[in-house]
């Protein structure tokens, strides 16, 4: 029985057939079109996403918590190899002693912008050290730091935007502030045109 075009698009509303780089793509990434959907609006209003963006909720609390302890556990394993090797190779220990302190202080400062809610800190500190493990040459700890940090960062950049939205203080709203701007007056012109009578 010879295949038909209905086999691989079982709708058959004769749309064309995806190549295999736009499936990946598709699943991948949302395609521009919402499918006639209305664009979420949100409905808070402006003191509610202030406090939101004020404070941390208790999810991203919760993965600062856990992240913390993690970093720790990894700052002493990767500080720990790093001064074994120098030994081993007979070099000085003391910029490794300095790096295990400084991403054992940054685990530390994770726990602390995590039990005191601050998200931007928390995602930045969270970068920083993924960062620093990742340029150590130990990607597998390295990137999930990165991730979360970067989630943290998109959090807070998008609570900014609708904050700033629900300000008037948007794209599109003029200035900063204030009342808009006036019209500026015509500027004088250095040919004179005598009125006609």
């Amino acid at each position: 029985m010879p295949a038909t075009s209905d086999a691989e698009n079982p709708e058959g509303d004769g749309s064309p057939k995806l190549t295999l780089f736009q499936r990946i793509r598709y699943t991948m990434v949302k395609p521009d079109d919402d499918g006639g959907r209305a664009k979420e609006v949100d409905t808070r209003s402006l003191a509610e996403l202030e406090a939101e963006m004020a404070r941390a909720d208790d999810k991203e609390r919760a993965i600062g918590l856990i992240a913390a302890p993690l970093a720790a556990a990894i700052a002493i394993l990767v500080g720990g190899s790093q001064i074994n090797n120098a030994i081993d190779t007979h070099q000085s220990t003391s910029e490794f002693y300095t790096l295990l302190y400084t991403l054992a202080g940054m685990s530390v400062l994770m726990l602390v912008t995590a039990l005191l809610r601050k998200r931007l800190l928390l995602g930045m500190v969270v970068a920083l050290f993924g960062l620093g493990v990742f340029n150590l040459k130990y990607w597998g700890f390295g990137i999930p730091f990165v991730m979360v940090g970067a989630w943290y960062l998109v959090r807070s950049y998008r609570l900014s935007q609708k904050v700033k939205l629900a300000s008037g203080n948007g794209p599109g709203s003029g200035r900063s502030g204030g009342a808009p701007p006036r019209s500026p007056r015509p500027r004088s012109n250095k040919r004179y045109t005598p009125p006609s009578s």
